[in-house]
């Protein structure tokens, strides 16, 4: 969809380009879901890609991934010695529904500030308990985890001005156990629910429900609950929306059926 009250479009090369930010000045990485929509009261966009950002950077922490990475780049990354959670990289990006043409210019920055609840990247960072670092528009820097990041639909906890700068999946995450399921109202179909399940060293079980609720809910246990527990913490979530994906009903009855499948898988 054309922005054609756009009249200007800066490349970003320094932080001090990001001062031209505001709530009519937004950010632009691969634009999938700024072009998604009309966006009338924009009148300029920044451009991060001239950042030149390294996409993905594994570090001592984990794994740092730039807000601007691609989805395809991401979903291509190769397996690291010990990461056990690798395979789930590949699997949320195939949980996107998009052409080919959002595969190779989607960024998995622009997935998680688009904040929608299928957003397959929030369900993959929320899940493995990565941190966002923000850049504010003051000149400091914030980080929380992206479970907290996104607080609803289509709402985060950027202001205007804000650039989420890059999001890290903390070593320990990578190295965990986890199996993931989706499901949606039709082959092609965009999420209904998105479950990720995560069984730690240490023997921490999380369990992250997204896509069927308005952002991401955790449940954390000390070691693998019992099939009871799980299920009855599954259905005391309160977060279940109705949309033209899924009823809120039909999502809160076979999230718990995922849950089991994913207890069962890591136990």
């Amino acid at each position: 969809m054309d922005l054609n009250t756009v009249t200007d479009v800066t490349l970003a090369r320094d932080r001090s380009d990001l001062q031209k930010l505001g709530s009519t000045v937004v950010p632009f990485a691969g634009g999938s879901a700024l072009f998604g929509e009309p966006q009338v009261h924009l009148t300029g966009l920044v451009d991060l890609m001239t950042f030149g950002w390294a996409p993905l950077t594994v570090t001592a922490e984990g794994l740092e991934i730039a807000a601007t990475c691609l989805l395809v780049d991401l979903s291509r990354f190769p397996a690291q010695p010990g990461w056990a959670a690798h395979h789930v990289l590949y699997e949320c990006c195939t949980y996107l529904l998009g052409s080919f043409k959002v595969w190779n210019m989607g960024t998995v920055g622009g997935n998680i500030c688009a904040s929608l609840p299928a957003g397959p990247m929030t369900s993959l960072t929320a899940g493995l308990d990565a941190t966002a670092l923000i850049w504010r528009a003051d000149g400091t820097d914030e980080r929380m985890p992206v479970a907290e990041f996104v607080t609803g639909n289509k709402t985060n906890r950027l202001n205007p001005g804000d650039v989420l700068r890059s999001v890290t999946i903390p070593l320990a995450s990578l190295q965990s156990r986890v199996a993931s399921r989706k499901i949606a109202l039709s082959p092609l179909g965009r999420s209904g629910l998105v479950l990720l399940g995560r069984r730690g060293a240490d023997d921490t079980f999380v369990l992250t429900v997204s896509a069927g609720t308005v952002r991401p809910v955790q449940l954390r246990y000390p070691g693998p609950p019992d099939a009871q527990t799980l299920h009855d913490d599954v259905l005391a979530i309160d977060q279940w929306f109705t949309d033209p994906h899924g009823a809120a009903d039909w999502r809160r009855t076979v999230s718990t059926v995922l849950a089991a499948e994913i207890l069962e898988e890591l136990a």
